[in-house]
């Protein structure tokens, strides 16, 4: 693989293997995003046994990540636009590095909360910067297939903390588990984000971005390897032509013209977070231990595994068609899907009788949540939010928009151990059901929203999609 001063092709179609190439070694920074973000679910427990936390204190040893999230996605636009998308997964790499190490030895709560929030603001970064790479070296053809790829990687890293989790759990007793296996959780991120800042040094620098910084030749050569001669002179006169009528500031990311598309992202990165995808992923675990008969983690830890197994499955459906049929059709299917999914947990949860036979039921509709969340909402959000800023400012714009989400992934977090509290009134009156309402509630809003408001892109170069915002 070549970097940005490799010569052009001779091949006059272009390479997909090339392409294909380049986005596995991107999507490698989704697959720490998920690693990194899944694996509190199979820790949460023993961590919150070994530093004696409340309800609060558990919430916040599991969200404080979302706030370094936060943190990270207000810095990486600036940065991958002053000085490139391959500095900004760069710099992810070494936040997750530093994190994995640091959540591995912390001899107190507030030490691993510092490296937990240093491995959010790498989670941040390379939720920004992989997707928006993925997209801006891709063809359009592909490129809603190539970004949903970076979904399956994210599904991918939460799902191999599930097995990891449960084959560390099994190690020893839950003395050991207490004491020093949640450690080696956190310490099997080490060679992952080694393995990722390594091959980084092997792809090229994002052909839209080197336009924009005047390095056209380098650009040419990448464009001709993606897509063949005829695409990359087309492609480049497209990007000049769209970057003439731009400055890339903050004036511009909130100037009338664009208020539509920076309100549909924002929208669509809240709703994805809030319609409660993280509760599954963070308090799995928690949530079977609490459903089930079961007391032991490793019960949580199994079903885990099969909530994040159902989530790479439908993740790859959502990669086959989502330029087949489209970003709208699978977006309003998938959201309804999750909507009715939690209302059944609700009704479920609020009705059971038998905790026994309800940990099976339960089981069920979240697999099926699941699957209707890694058919649409999961992978197809950030296909949407990578599409539909122009490249000038589409840094900041997704920035902002990735922060909201990470802001609402937080609350989200924050509030459910508060909410699903065994002394809480929510408890007492909805008997766990209350919070299955709450985001069955979120899905109906961006259904509505989706249907109303949200273009399709499917097919379109971004300068097109950039052209429609203008007219």
């Amino acid at each position: 693989m070549r970097t940005d001063a490799a010569p052009a092709s001779n091949d006059s179609q272009g390479s997909v293997l090339y392409v294909t190439l380049v986005c596995f070694v991107a999507t490698l920074g989704g697959l720490l995003f998920g690693y990194d973000t899944g694996v509190i679910s199979g820790a949460i427990e023993p961590l919150t046994a070994r530093f004696g936390l409340s309800d609060f204190m558990k919430g916040w040893a599991s969200g404080c990540v979302l706030i370094g999230c936060a943190a990270g996605v207000l810095s990486v636009g600036p940065l991958s636009d002053r000085l490139g998308r391959k500095a900004a997964l760069f710099l992810a790499a070494a936040m997750f590095l530093v994190s994995a190490i640091g959540t591995a030895l912390p001899s107190d709560i507030w030490m691993f909360i510092i490296f937990r929030v240093l491995g959010g603001v790498g989670i941040g970064i390379a939720s920004i910067s992989t997707p928006m790479y993925i997209a801006e070296i891709t063809p359009a053809r592909i490129r809603g297939r190539m970004v949903a790829v970076n979904q399956i990687a994210i599904v991918g890293g939460i799902a191999a903390t599930s097995f990891i989790n449960y084959f560390i759990a099994g190690c020893g007793d839950q003395t050991w588990l207490i004491q020093s296996g949640w450690r080696w959780m956190f310490g099997t991120g080490i060679l992952p984000a080694l393995f990722f800042a390594a091959l980084l040094l092997a792809i090229p620098e994002s052909p839209r971005w080197l336009i924009e910084k005047h390095r056209d030749g380098s650009a040419l050569a990448i464009l001709r390897r993606v897509g063949g001669s005829a695409f990359a002179d087309a492609e480049s006169a497209s990007i000049r032509a769209a970057l003439a009528q731009e400055r890339g500031t903050w004036g511009e990311v909130f100037s009338r013209q664009l208020r539509r598309p920076l309100v549909i992202g924002v929208a669509l990165a809240i709703l994805q977070q809030i319609t409660g995808i993280n509760v599954f992923m963070y308090f799995g675990a928690t949530l079977f231990k609490n459903l089930s008969s079961s007391t032991g983690v490793d019960a949580g830890l199994l079903q885990q595994m099969i909530i994040n197994g159902s989530g790479v499955l439908f993740t790859l459906i959502a990669i086959v068609t989502v330029d087949k049929w489209g970003r709208k059709p699978l977006m309003l299917i998938g959201a309804a899907g999750m909507g009715v999914s939690l209302v059944a947990m609700g009704a479920l949860a609020q009705t059971m009788s038998d905790p026994a036979a309800a940990g099976g039921w339960m089981l069920a509709f979240i697999v099926l949540y699941i699957a209707c969340f890694g058919l649409s909402v999961g992978p197809v959000t950030w296909v949407i939010l990578a599409e539909i800023y122009p490249t000038a400012i589409r840094g900041r714009a997704l920035g902002l928009a990735t922060f909201f989400l990470w802001l609402a992934d937080y609350v989200v977090t924050q509030t459910f151990p508060l909410l699903d509290a065994k002394d809480s009134w929510f408890v007492r009156t909805f008997n766990h059901a209350f919070p299955f309402y709450t985001y069955a509630a979120f899905c109906v809003v961006l259904v509505l929203l989706v249907w109303r408001v949200v273009p399709e892109t499917k097919g379109q170069s971004l300068e097109e999609i950039e052209r429609s915002w203008k007219k």
